[in-house]
């Protein structure tokens, strides 16, 4: 079975869905949130667990995501991962 392809965010390799974690952009909340389901709609991005502080320095997610996103809550969001 094919596994489908994702690039991470931080490292910019693409690797299969299943090694990276999915971060999703809820609507209604106007928040990105962690999507550990691959589930929710919409807009998302992936990344390595261990690319986290990259992305963050990179302010990557807001870009992916095509929304103004708020670092703080993306760098809290993203400690939870370490």
């Amino acid at each position: 079975m094919n596994l489908p392809l994702r690039t991470c965010l931080g490292c910019r390799r693409s690797v299969a869905r299943d090694e990276l974690v999915r971060l999703a952009w809820v609507e209604p909340d106007a928040q990105v949130v962690l999507d550990p389901g691959f589930r929710l709609g919409g807009r998302g991005c992936y990344l390595h667990p261990g690319c986290a502080a990259e992305v963050i320095r990179r302010r990557t997610v807001g870009r992916a995501l095509r929304r103004p996103v708020d670092p703080g809550q993306v760098a809290e969001l993203l400690a939870t991962l370490s």
